[in-house]
């Protein structure tokens, strides 16, 4: 398992975008994350005490840029940017994420091209209880500079 990376090794964002509280590792097809929710949380919602659920999706979302980051680094490589294209079947059992909540987050990749295409199937769960599964789509080009000129 690869493990022992900070989030800001792996994500190319700066804070206060990073929603992820901790990477916790990844392996061959998988990676793990947790994010932990409270009122100093981006996103929170005083008169809910929550974070809205749909800020999951960007949860999931970064936690398959750690997977990439943490591939890439493990690999001597360097950390690249990605896209996400889409996603299928976002349904969350729950409105919000309270406050107090501890998310864990798995991602496993089901596809990936060599055109830079994959799609992972992501879960949040708390407590053992799975709270939101989705598949997401995204792109990781070669070079993103020369993509996006190319775009």
């Amino acid at each position: 398992m690869i493990s022992g990376y900070s989030l800001e090794q792996l994500l190319p964002h700066d804070h206060p975008m990073i929603l992820l509280s901790r990477f916790i590792g990844a392996d061959e097809n998988s990676v793990y994350t947790e994010v932990d929710i409270s009122s100093a949380s981006p996103f929170y919602q005083a008169e809910l005490q929550a974070v809205p659920a749909y800020v999951g999706l960007e949860y999931m979302a970064q936690t398959i840029a750690c997977y990439a980051g943490a591939k890439a680094l493990a690999e001597g490589g360097a950390v690249k940017i990605g896209f996400l294209l889409g996603c299928r079947k976002y349904a969350p059992t729950i409105s919000h994420f309270a406050a107090g909540t501890v998310l864990q987050l798995k991602a496993e990749q089901l596809v990936t091209e060599d055109s830079g295409l994959s799609v992972f199937l992501c879960e949040i769960s708390a407590n053992g209880t799975v709270l939101v599964q989705a598949n997401l789509n995204v792109f990781q080009p070669e070079n993103h500079l020369d993509w996006l000129k190319e775009s």
